[in-house]
This record gives structure tokens, sequence and C-alpha cells, in this order.
């Protein structure tokens, strides 16, 4: 069990491997016109992002974590073969829209000509503009339509956030399928990581496609225990891929899985996945948003037998209370983010004070900007580590939304 490529079993064990993506030129390619069609709300200083970005890596690391990025496995998947190189780029410009599938050949011929396969990954993460085409004919329809156009190929700038794309639970991966089209694009990386890298291929189960109808996100999955996940119905998670993903965890004895707690949250852009409102920081402390728990709804999902056949039922009763059934406790703590301040409750949230990233049982990463939070954390005894935040905060992620555990002790 101890080979296993993905080994993800619950929030808070020791973080050993884990996944980052490294933000680059996608940023300094958001304009204002593009901000929501991007999902963004400011742009972010690249420099000073990176910087913070580094910073964030190097706490990772000191708390024993091997980061890896996803622009390197990504470009040493592709270094395996030109086929799949070629492969790849037809992917990822039929997947990039009208536009893009116009100028097809032209795209290849940019994107196959780069000098190596890390430049072609990035490339693809930062966009072609439409002036680096070479053979544009001005006098064609689309180009005279287009013509305010910036980009024959959009940026992917919420990359960064590599949450999302995929979630690793047990020893398998959800790879998910994204609930805005701008954000697609990003599961097709992971998939030709999981599906070709030598780490991983043929080694790693997956429990959802984006092939399937039901939108579902990474940041409303997180792994409770062994046997136990929670699951966020949110702005970007639907019911129906819940009950999917459920049916293939439990058909699959290899994951463990035999119940899901799944959280009906407000459908608004703050509360955009359950990890921006609960998150996990030891065996029995969680940090959840107050404002969350008013409007809060609960299931649990449990699984009958190994067909995939499964129970539903509504818990009526408090969130400490189903935490204690599923997790076997006798008690727990919910710290509540912002403290009862209902102003800096709502403010520390938006900027992702819930959304801390436990690098073992009760030490986390967090925002250095949330003050009252993470002062409660340690009026709670837990080790706070602190991230430089100003720039990073305005895509709207924190800690956790950056990073994807690979493997835990």
């Amino acid at each position: 069990m101890s080979d296993q490529p993905i080994r993800i079993y619950s929030e808070i064990g020791p973080l050993k491997e884990v996944l980052l993506h490294r933000p680059g030129k996608e940023l300094e390619h958001l304009i204002p016109r593009s901000l929501d069609q991007l999902l963004f709300d400011d742009i972010p200083y690249l420099k000073a992002a990176q910087q913070e970005h580094d910073q964030f890596a190097e706490v990772l690391k000191k708390n024993g974590a091997q980061v890896f990025y996803l622009e390197d496995l990504a470009a040493e998947t592709l270094a395996q073969s030109f086929e799949l190189k070629k492969r790849f780029v037809e992917e990822f410009i039929e997947s990039s829209g009208r536009i893009a599938a116009h100028h097809k050949e032209e795209l290849t011929d940019i994107l196959l000509s780069l000098p190596s396969e890390k430049e072609l990954v990035l490339k693809t993460m930062a966009g072609v503009e439409m002036q680096e085409l070479r053979n544009r004919t001005y006098g064609g329809l689309v180009q005279k339509v287009y013509k305010g156009s910036h980009f024959v190929l959009e940026p992917i700038p919420n990359l960064y956030f590599t949450r999302d794309p995929f979630a690793t639970v047990g020893r398998g991966v959800s790879l998910n399928r994204m609930h805005s089209v701008t954000r697609n694009r990003e599961t097709i990386y992971g998939r030709f990581i999981l599906s070709h890298h030598p780490k991983y291929r043929g080694q790693v189960p997956f429990y959802y496609h984006p092939d399937l109808p039901y939108s579902i996100e990474g940041g409303d999955i997180l792994v409770l225990s062994r046997r136990a996940l929670a699951a966020g119905i949110s702005q970007r998670t639907s019911p129906e891929a819940i009950e999917v993903l459920a049916e293939r965890l439990f058909k699959d004895e290899g994951s463990g899985a035999e119940t899901i707690l799944a959280f009906d949250i407000p459908n608004i852009r703050a509360y955009m996945h359950l990890d921006t409102v609960f998150t996990q920081a030891d065996q029995d402390k969680f940090i959840v948003h107050p404002e969350m728990l008013k409007a809060l709804r609960l299931y649990k999902i449990t699984k009958k037998d190994s067909s995939g056949a499964f129970d539903v039922t509504e818990y009526y009763d408090q969130l400490e209370k189903a935490l204690r059934d599923v997790l076997g406790l006798e008690s727990l703590t919910l710290i509540m983010c912002g403290g009862r301040d209902g102003i800096a409750s709502e403010r520390e949230q938006w900027n992702d004070g819930a959304n801390t990233l436990c690098l073992s049982p009760g030490t986390v990463a967090v925002y250095d900007r949330n003050l009252i939070t993470n002062q409660s954390l340690r009026d709670y005894g837990l080790n706070v580590i602190e991230v430089p935040s100003s720039e990073l905060s305005r895509g709207r992620g924190g800690p956790r939304c950056m990073s994807m555990p690979l493997r835990r002790e």
C-alpha cells in the first residue's frame, strides 16, 4: 500500500507530496473586460504573486512535503513521445472554442514548434494572442468579426488553484467536470499526467470523468477519514455529480469509502466551494463560517453494498453531531472564521480565512491577512503558519485551494 502513487485518506495526515502551479504569464493576460468571464474580481501583480507563491511552497517543503509542479509533470509526460505531445495539442485546441478551432492548423504549428515541452505547456496556460498568428487573412469574415479580440487561445488564470480540476480520494481521483466553460481545459493537464506519466499511469482509478454531464470541483471534496468524505452541493458542484461519485466510490472496495456527508450550502460566489466555509485542522477541530451554519442542510449518503447502491438520510441535527457520528468522535470543536464578530467573519471568509490547509495534525497554513481567525486558531492550540496573501488572494482562493495533496501519511 505504501507504494500507491496517490494516497489520501484524510485531510490532516502529514502531507508528503503535493501538486502546485506557480502563477505565470496567464495572470498578465487578465484585462478588466475579461475578469467576469475568467472568474476574477481583480488583476494580481504577477511578480508579487510569484514571490508569495514561492514562500507558500517553501512552507510546504519545510513541513515535510515534496512539491511537484503541474507544469513540470505535464512537460515530463509529453516529452515521452511526439505522438503524445501532438495528441495533447490537438485535444487542447479542440477544447478551446470556435476561434481556436478555426485557427487549428496554425495554432498546432505554433505550439509544436516551441523549443521544449515545458514552454509548450506554459504557452497553453498563458494563451496565444491574435497578433501571434503569422498567416492571418485580414480580409476574412472571421478576422473582421473578431478584430477586437485579443486571444485566439484564451489564457487559464485559475490554474494556480490546483485543488479544483481533480481531487485525490483514497488511492484514486475524481477527474472533474468544471462548472464554468472557462475552466474546462484545466482538467486536460491532470488527465494526461495521471494517464501517461510513468509515476501514475495504470495505477490510479478514476472515480469521475469530465465527460459526465454534471459539474463537480475539488474544493467541494474533503476526505474526512478512510471511510468518510464530505462533499459540497454548491455553486460549482451538483447533487447529481455527488451521487455518481458516491456510486463509483462504493463500487470500488479499494477506495474504503462507506459514507459521504453532503453539505447543501448557499449557491453564491462567496461560498463557491465547501472548503471556503469549512475545513479540518486537527482530528477534532474544524474551521467553519458561522453564516453558512444558518442555511446549511446536511445529508448522509451511506453505502449499502458493493453494487454501488446507497441510502440517503437527512440530518436534522447540528453539524457537530453529524461529524461526531461519521468520525466516531465523542467531542469536537467548531472554530468560527472571524470569531463571533459578524463583520470580521464576513470579511475574513471572503479573504479565505476558512480555507486552511492542514500540513499535519494541528498544523495549518493560512493567509496572513485574516488576523482574527488566525488568532482564534492559536487560542485553540493550533500551530498556525501564515503565508503572504496580498496578491494571491485576489483570485478568491486560499492555501487549500492552491494545493492538491497527492500523498499523506
